[in-house]
């Protein structure tokens, strides 16, 4: 008796849908092509799983990369908050942990002034004279070109004024007084410079001087005699321990009158050269002590 006789034969290399049925096994005999299906269908799922699990992991990244993304934002907003959320001032090394050099306290003198040295004859020291107060052969202000005359220079101050202004210098303590001549086109004016001690004598003399203190013009160096019988203008002034005083009228002996602006003019620029000359007098000195 051989085995399985009366039962179809299962053939291996047939599909499970083609092979034979067992007679009474059929609730045991597997159903391979379910089978299959059901594993197919399994695959399936799992590839649809796979798909899904991947979106869901790249979205995941992607909410990881924009979170990152933010915080950094978040890191650069934080360099730029306000002072007071950096850390305290003693946190914070300061410029004075390190020794900063010392230099010896010092203080410049005051600048010189140029009046003080001729305010008085003890400073007023350098050497004077007619020609270095009133220098070279003319005279330029401006467009005009006044030619310089004769000079003098004396200690006897009455022999160079006349009228009033020999008491005034008297009164006044006057050593010496100097005189220079510039004309131009038939006009000539005398400037007379009178010293003394200080400056309060100059300035009272310039007070006390009147209408008929004048000096007395001076004749010479091309320039004939002037202002000694005719009316001629006349100005008095002083600065420092100097009083000046001018004379300026016509060398045909015409008289001047208000509308003579040439008389005028030429008397006041001589005025304003010698107070210049004056002023750089004490300058110069000024400077030479500041020097020494």
């Amino acid at each position: 008796m051989s085995f399985g006789q009366g039962e179809p034969q299962w053939d291996p290399w047939k599909p499970g849908s083609e092979q034979p049925r067992w007679s009474g096994q059929d609730s045991q005999t597997p159903d391979w092509a379910a089978l299959a299906e059901a594993s197919e269908t399994r695959n399936k799922r799992r590839r649809v799983l796979f798909i899904v699990g991947g979106a869901l992991a790249t979205v995941a990244i992607g909410a990881a990369v924009a979170v990152a993304v933010v915080s950094a934002d978040g890191d650069s907003e934080a360099a730029n908050r306000p002072t007071n959320d950096l850390p305290a001032t003693a946190d914070i090394p300061s410029a004075s942990d390190s020794p900063a050099p010392s230099f010896a306290p010092t203080s410049a003198p005051p600048p010189l002034d140029p009046k003080d040295f001729i305010a008085s004859a003890k400073k007023d020291t350098a050497p004077l004279s007619a020609d270095s107060l009133f220098p070279g052969s003319q005279l330029t202000m401006g467009e005009s070109v006044y030619k310089k005359g004769a000079t003098s220079s004396t200690n006897d101050c009455a022999s160079a004024v006349q009228g009033t202004l020999d008491k005034v210098v008297a009164d006044n303590d006057c050593t010496r007084v100097m005189r220079v001549t510039y004309s131009k086109d038939g006009v000539a004016v005398t400037v007379g410079v009178a010293l003394f001690d200080t400056e309060a004598q100059a300035a009272k003399a310039k007070k006390d001087a009147d209408k008929k203190s004048i000096v007395t013009s001076l004749s010479g160096g091309g320039v004939p005699a002037f202002c000694r019988t005719a009316i001629c203008r006349s100005t008095t002034n002083s600065y420092g321990r100097y009083a000046y005083f001018t004379i300026a009228g016509f060398t045909n002996g015409k008289d001047v009158t208000e509308n003579d602006s040439a008389v005028f003019s030429t008397g006041d620029d001589l005025a304003e050269f010698t107070f210049r000359q004056i002023r750089r007098r004490g300058e110069a000195q000024a400077s030479a002590a500041a020097n020494e």
